[in-house]
């Protein structure tokens, strides 16, 4: 049979940027999540107060490899 992944969608919030969302969001998910291999942006948002940017949030699709137990 062929490798199998799956895939996962995460939610990375920052008050300081789109980079610091996405490495946020992964470092979270690899303390739960093993053999993440790839990530895909599929969205970018972010929060406006008082005329300024006030946080960052960026939707990921994660893959990642399925063990053989």
């Amino acid at each position: 049979m062929g490798d199998v992944a799956k895939v996962i969608e995460l939610v990375g919030t920052s008050k300081t940027g789109i980079e610091d969302a996405i490495e946020g969001a992964i470092a979270r998910a690899a303390e739960t999540v093993q053999n993440l291999e790839w990530f895909k942006v599929e969205e970018i948002r972010g929060a406006i107060e008082g005329g300024s940017i006030d946080r960052y949030q960026v939707i990921l699709k994660v893959g990642f490899g399925l063990n053989d137990d």
